[in-house]
């Protein structure tokens, strides 16, 4: 483990860790235990790391899910992304309200209930979708809501009532081109290190042409490369499950039904690299997957699949443990998550240096997702040539899609680089299709008239999330909810971001009120090119994307929401009127 950890002395009252990387730990533990972080919880967290109340403090309101007030005996979170307000959010809001008499974003005067809305849960093939203390709920209904609430009154744990979430894999390609979803067995790719050298492992994830999975397509290869030739030690592997993206749901998937391929796939790294210790910051929203995480871990632990001399590996010890993260969309960039595991905000690192030269603890540290990590192993498992024989020469390999929205077979699809966008709405029985989202809000919106697009790094990159929206949805609703969604998720840290999603906001308003003009679509675009242009971060430079694209997909749609009224802004005023009350109070 690592050597530049902190002695774990800490509080001895509170039991709280000295160790600054422990800290989400101990808020979590605090919040479990009262229901929210007390005053003297921040206390106890302060002396144990010999750091101000007030840095503790910032590092609490950073999160959405750690909370300074009693937020219920049962927590319900429902959530509000666009797939959700298309199927159903605000009947099962008000089926909330009327069965635990707490209001939206409040606690019911009992104490018992808090209902909560939050951004996308990981659970959009099922919705409309709620956490109740972080349990997953799906496919709610009004009747469903008021019979879950009524059983907890009744004293039925949420464990016991929640859904089995079922994985929804719809679709993998025949034979060999199978990758990812193809039958796994423990150890068959761990199982291959003991002929390779680690810098032939680099050479054949290199010559498979894999791609970071989850939006950036940086080559794996070569960032497990850089990071070996780093003369610091020791080295880390970070596993990135924080898939917060709306509408993403595919690492789910995979740590749902073969933890054990991203375990392999993260030791596999660890050999390549030189590092000895692994870390998955998983997705508080994922905080009911946790044991089975665990439980996968210490099971290969006895297995030797981690450990010491992994595989009879003499010499190549590596262990994993798993982070819970508290509630961060800007956690999925990788500096942002290397700060939340260190226990501080999860804010976007300056970009002097890249995580392998100076990552989790300032030391060369290789940060990749589940989905990459689980095709690293694949390709050490079955071959470099056997990847590279599905997609295409410049795309080789599958990717995961988690296809959501208005379809009839929502849930994940493996499929080639190099399939067709009308391939994919044709598999999931998707029917008068309009508006498309590709890789999430951030990504790309297309329509149908650019059905014939391939899926692939030369044309319509997806990093998983493929939403679709049939013609009776309003493109304005989609569209500012994808702002909402931007403006609670930023870190507030740059002006760009910070201000640019405010007034985005209140343009759509103005749309939305019927009260935009010509020029307010001109500001729309000036604003979010300069959003790109000088956001600090990857996703602050991305949450313009979906507006963008829509204005330049759909000009006609835009063009008939315009009121080109010159009195637009004053129609209904009468001065008469105004004035009357004054008047009638002065005589």
């Amino acid at each position: 483990m690592s050597e530049k950890r902190a002695p774990a002395s800490g509080d001895q009252e509170s039991g709280f860790s000295a160790d600054r990387t422990e800290l989400l730990n101990s808020l979590w533990k605090a919040q479990n235990k009262h229901g929210y972080i007390r005053p003297e919880d921040i206390a106890a967290c302060s002396r144990a790391l010999n750091i101000s109340a007030v840095e503790v403090e910032g590092v609490i309101s950073f999160y959405h899910f750690f909370s300074r007030k009693p937020v219920g005996k049962f927590t319900i979170y429902l959530n509000n992304s666009i797939v959700s307000e298309c199927k159903g959010f605000d009947r099962v809001k008000d089926a909330f309200e009327t069965a635990t008499g707490a209001t939206l974003n409040g606690v019911d005067p009992s104490g018992q209930f808090g209902f909560f809305e939050t951004a996308c849960i990981g659970l959009s093939d099922l919705e409309p979708a709620a956490l109740i203390d972080f349990y997953p709920f799906t496919k709610l209904t009004s009747l469903k809501v008021k019979d879950i609430v009524a059983r907890l009154k009744q004293g039925v744990a949420p464990a016991t009532l929640c859904d089995s979430v079922p994985d929804n894999i719809r679709s993998v390609p025949t034979g060999e081109k199978a990758i990812l979803l193809r039958d796994y067995s423990a150890g068959k790719a761990v199982g291959q290190l003991s002929g390779h050298s680690p810098e032939a492992v680099i050479e054949e994830i290199k010559k498979s042409g894999l791609r970071g999975m989850g939006g950036a397509y940086f080559p794996t290869g070569l960032k497990w490369e850089f990071c070996r030739k780093e003369a610091a030690n020791p080295k880390y592997i970070v596993c990135n499950a924080d898939e917060g993206e709306p509408g993403t749901f595919k690492d789910r998937v995979l740590l749902s039904s073969m933890p054990g391929l991203l375990l392999e796939g993260m030791a596999i790294a660890g050999y390549a690299v030189g590092a000895s210790e692994g870390i998955i910051y998983l997705r508080a929203e994922y905080a009911w997957l946790k044991d089975r995480l665990t439980q996968t871990i210490d099971r290969y632990r006895k297995m030797n699949l981690l450990g010491k001399n992994i595989s009879g590996v003499a010499g190549f010890d590596f262990d994993v443990r798993v982070q819970l993260g508290a509630g961060a969309y800007v956690c999925g960039e990788e500096t942002a998550l290397l700060n939340s595991l260190e226990g501080k905000r999860g804010e976007p690192r300056n970009k002097r240096f890249f995580p392998t030269q100076r990552g989790y603890l300032q030391l060369p540290t290789v940060v990749n997702n589940v989905e990459t990590f689980c095709a690293a192993a694949r390709i050490l498992e079955l071959g470099a040539d056997c990847y590279r024989r599905a997609g295409t020469p410049t795309s080789p390999g599958t990717k995961l899609l988690s296809v959501s929205g208005d379809c009839r077979l929502p849930g994940i699809y493996e499929i080639e680089w190099g399939t067709s966008v009308r391939e994919v709405l044709e598999n999931c029985e998707a029917e008068q299709s309009q508006f498309i989202q590709v890789s999430g809000p951030s990504g790309e919106c297309i329509s149908m008239a650019e059905a014939d697009r391939l899926i692939s790094l030369d044309d319509l990159p997806c990093g998983g999330s493929f939403m679709i929206f049939n013609h009776s949805r309003d493109i304005l609703q989609i569209l500012r909810n994808f702002n909402s969604f931007f403006k609670h998720e930023s870190c507030g840290l740059c002006t760009p971001c910070r201000a640019g999603n405010f007034l985005i906001e209140r343009k759509l308003e103005l749309f939305a009120a019927k009260l935009a003009g010509e020029k307010d679509i001109e500001e729309l675009h000036s604003w979010g090119e300069i959003m790109k242009l000088t956001c600090r971060c990857g996703l602050g430079k991305t949450a313009p994307n979906s507006l963008l694209t829509a204005q330049e997909k759909f000009p006609q749609y835009f063009d008939s929401i315009v009121n080109r009224d010159p009195e637009r802004l004053s129609k209904g005023f009468c001065l008469e009127d105004a004035v009357r009350e004054y008047d009638r109070f002065s005589s």
